[in-house]
């Protein structure tokens, strides 16, 4: 017993005695991987998938790695994903166009494995969740009234309504895998430069949703300015409610009847991206 906690308080005194901390912050940006579909783009003749995943865009990081020796380190990081906007609808028909899109707006951690292949060549692998943040649509859609419309209304022929929104929308906690690899540019004996590939697996189940903003303008044929604020988030029109709640089981009778709730679904976060940043080294 004795010849074990010696042993073991040698390793765990040469452990810290090696021991390296080193702080980097990074810059970078990433493409959608295993895209998955988002939307459709219809028009008078065809439909369209649009296909694509919210991991894509510019993403900052925060990292903190401690070596335990020459060639294994932990490593904890936080990031910041500002996602490229993805189409989820675009219609072009004659009395109807729609324009939406969405974008990221998340917050990550994660906690990994680094080894060093070299002094300068590493590798990270471990588990990455999402902490905060949204996915952000933002609609622009526009419908021309029918003749018969427009002279109930007291409005000229091809009158038409603009209505505008932005809804928010929230995942559950999810776990998904990190792994990179990565080049160092020593600059000194505390200062380097990296570059890396990085690779996210990650989706997020949606929880529920909110309407942040709404409004709904009338205008004549010509584009002028007849009703203002036909609806608002104060009086949303007929299929339209403030908040979502997305379930896994929804009875036939609730979804006829309880516009508040739908079926859940998953949408896809994964990425390859290419981050650029500067490291800290403290004294070891």
């Amino acid at each position: 017993m004795k010849q074990l906690i010696t042993v073991l308080t040698v390793i765990l005194f040469s452990t810290v005695t090696f021991g390296q901390l080193q702080v980097s912050a990074s810059t970078g940006y990433a493409i959608g991987s295993a895209g998955m579909k988002l939307g459709e783009k219809i028009n008078t003749t065809s439909t369209e998938n649009t296909y694509g995943s919210y991991g894509e865009g510019l993403n900052f990081q925060l990292r903190g790695t401690y070596f335990f020796n020459n060639k294994l380190g932990a490593d904890l990081a936080f990031g910041y994903l500002n996602g490229a906007d993805q189409t989820i609808s675009e219609v072009t028909l004659p009395t109807t166009e729609v324009n939406a899109i969405a974008r990221a707006r998340a917050y990550g951690a994660s906690l990994a494995v680094v080894y060093k292949f070299t002094d300068n060549v590493y590798g990270r692998f471990g588990a990455l969740i999402k902490v905060g943040g949204k996915t952000e649509a933002v609609v622009a859609s526009k419908s021309v009234f029918s003749d018969d419309e427009a002279t109930a209304l007291g409005l000229d022929s091809g009158s038409y309504t603009e209505t505008n929104y932005v809804e928010d929308f929230h995942g559950h906690l999810p776990l998904g895998f990190v792994a990179a690899l990565g080049y160092t540019f020593n600059l000194d004996d505390h200062f380097s430069l990296f570059v890396e590939g990085e690779y996210y697996g990650i989706s997020l189940k949606r929880k529920d949703s909110e309407l942040k903003s709404f409004n709904t303008d009338v205008f004549t044929s010509n584009g002028t300015l007849a009703v203002s604020g036909l609806y608002t988030l104060d009086n949303l029109p007929e299929g339209y409610v403030k908040n979502t709640t997305y379930v896994d089981d929804l009875s036939h009778a609730d979804a006829a009847t309880d516009a508040s709730k739908e079926l859940s679904q998953k949408v896809p976060y994964s990425s390859f991206g290419i981050n650029f940043g500067i490291i800290y080294k403290f004294k070891g």
